[in-house]
């Protein structure tokens, strides 16, 4: 039987990362749960093996149901009927399985009926759902929803609709309008508050609305009349399944995850529920919102490059020209192992950033429970900066290297790749968006160039630097050591200039210079814990000192009179000559 955890042991090393133990008492508060719920586990060990328990019945739903619905939904895909959306038969199918085996809301408290999963697990299920379908963790994975509603909703909506999630309820966010898409300062769906019914509004016209007919959903709208920013939106909560209000006008026709409906959504007077307070809708909810998202979204960029290699590899073995395997042809072993590396780089920065992430949202419940201490909440700002630094840098780096690796996946397949008989044709598709939406790369560039003005990934480096590795490998960390002094200059160079648009222009080459130092060390420590990385790590470093060397010397040679030869000019029409 296919089970895509048990075949990838890739996943279960990164679940046993010695961060886990920190990770595991936080959330477990001690495993306090142990005498009120009899499949709450007792220590530490009992966790883990929860954890592998559940990450197996995961990988197997993958593996042999998940998976071999997708080339149908692909092509079936949803439609509306009557105003609603209705899902692909394979859709259908996936969801009622995984709803069987208890497998939503699985981050949430079990007072609410989640299993109290961190971060780690929860993403380490998205990743092999992704590679199942792409399309599909769009559906599964918006239980960050639940998240938000935890996080910041009263306890009143808490014990609402929490448990209707772990029930097996779908969700939706609902932010993005016709004329309001990276720029979400610009919604204008208005929300109106009724005081006789002691109810709120909304109305206007939401656009690219992911899962958006789904039970209940997180509403982005423009609560304070006169405003035209940030400061006048709020959250709100939609439960579709009580109200039936909401319109669907169309779904989107796209080029890739044909089986998660993207939405047109119309609000004629649809009641809601204000989160949290007013103003704080786009400040803060979203922030925290987007940020989950797209950790998701970096985790179903790996997801789709763990398919594409898979899908290459074996491919090459099979496939024979001129008499041999072409994976005995230097042009196509290079392609793969390149292909591999980075696939365990990202793979890498993908759970280090959710490791970071399970620690601060550890201690963020927390401090809702009870003050924490001195110590505590230099931990708890230790690594939400850590968070906010790693995210759109894995989101950036994982969706970019998803299509690069999906890109040489149908390459490698020739001709027979850009037939649907293949699926990598799916999966090719299926990526291209990965690097758009929460975000595209250029918005997860400049969110990260914050974390090079703080000094937040040097640090780390630093860190990762003075960390003991065995003498075997030492001559790694002398070549990353020389990558971080060509880096520091590189940056020393852009910003002494103080010039923001100067900054910004080079924003892309120090972020992906500073990416590659980080999945080179955490390859490095990979490593050093199993030794079966070492090809990746040699191939990976080769690759990316190069990459960084290129960055280096375009910088040394750029200057603030260069910005305008990049700078799109108009074209000036010759007047036409009288006579």
């Amino acid at each position: 039987m296919a089970n895509f955890f048990t075949d990838n042991p890739d996943l279960k090393f990164h679940l046993h990362h010695p961060l886990m133990k920190k990770i595991v008492t936080l959330k477990e508060r001690n495993f306090a749960d142990k005498d009120k719920y009899d499949y709450a586990p007792v220590d530490f060990e009992d966790t883990m093996d929860s954890y592998e328990k559940v990450l197996e019945v995961v990988g197997e739903i993958c593996g042999e149901i998940i998976a071999p619905n997708a080339e149908k939904i692909d092509q079936e895909g949803p439609r509306v009927e009557n105003d609603r959306v209705i899902y692909a038969k394979g859709t259908e199918e996936n969801l009622e399985t995984i709803r069987k085996a208890g497998l939503m809301g699985i981050t949430l408290p079990r007072k609410y009926g989640g299993l109290n999963f961190s971060v780690v697990p929860y993403t380490m299920a998205a990743d092999m759902v992704s590679r199942a379908d792409a399309a599909f963790v769009n559906i599964w994975g918006l239980q960050d929803c639940a998240e938000t509603i935890h996080e910041f909703a009263s306890e009143e909506q808490k014990d609402k609709y929490l448990p209707r999630f772990c029930n097996g309820e779908t969700g939706s966010m609902a932010l993005t309008e016709p004329d309001a898409g990276s720029d979400l300062q610009s919604v204008m769906l208005k929300a109106t508050y009724d005081e006789e019914k002691d109810q709120w509004y909304l109305n206007g016209v939401k656009r690219f609305i992911t899962n958006g007919d789904g039970d209940i959903s997180l509403v982005l709208a423009r609560s304070e009349e006169g405003t035209k920013d940030g400061r006048g939106l709020s959250m709100f909560i939609y439960d579709n399944k009580a109200h039936k209000s909401i319109k669907i006008r169309r779904i989107e026709h796209k080029l890739g995850i044909i089986g998660s409906p993207t939405c047109e959504i119309v609000y004629r007077n649809v009641p809601a529920e204000l989160v949290g307070s007013r103003r704080l809708g786009l400040i803060r909810y979203v922030m925290s919102l987007m940020n989950g998202a797209r950790l998701g979204i970096a985790a179903q960029s790996v997801g789709i490059a763990e398919a594409a290699w898979r899908e290459a590899y074996e491919y090459a073995k099979e496939r024979r020209q001129f008499g041999r395997p072409i994976i005995e042809f230097p042009a196509v072993y290079e392609m793969l192992s390149e292909m591999k590396a980075k696939l365990d780089a990202t793979r890498s920065l993908l759970y280090e950033t959710a490791r970071f992430v399970d620690v601060y949202k550890a201690y963020f419940h927390i401090s809702n429970e009870r003050q924490l201490d001195k110590e505590e909440r230099a931990e708890m700002k230790h690594y939400q900066l850590l968070a906010d630094a790693y995210t759109p840098l894995a989101k950036g780096i994982a969706s970019e290297a998803c299509n690069r690796i999906a890109y040489d996946a149908l390459q490698i397949h020739g001709g027979s790749g850009f037939m649907k008989d293949y699926p990598i044709e799916r999966i090719y598709r299926d990526a291209r968006i990965t690097s758009i939406y929460e975000g595209t790369t250029q918005l997860q560039v400049v969110a990260a160039l914050t974390g090079l003005a703080k000094g937040t990934y040097l640090k780390q480096i630093r860190e990762y630097e003075e960390t003991p590795v065995k003498p075997e490998l030492h001559t790694y960390r002398r070549t990353l050591v020389a990558m971080t002094e060509e880096f520091e200059q590189a940056n020393q160079k852009v910003h002494d200039t103080e010039d923001k648009e100067f900054i910004d222009f080079h924003g892309r080459r120090l972020v992906e210079m500073v990416g590659n130092i980080i999945m080179g060390y955490l390859l490095l420590l990979d490593t050093n814990r199993e030794p079966s990385y070492w090809k990746s790590l040699e191939v990976f470093l080769r690759k990316a000192r190069a990459e960084n060397k290129a960055h280096a010397d375009f910088i040394a040679l750029s200057s603030l009179n260069d910005l305008g030869r990049f700078k799109q000019q108009e074209e000036e029409t010759p007047e036409e000559e009288e006579g």
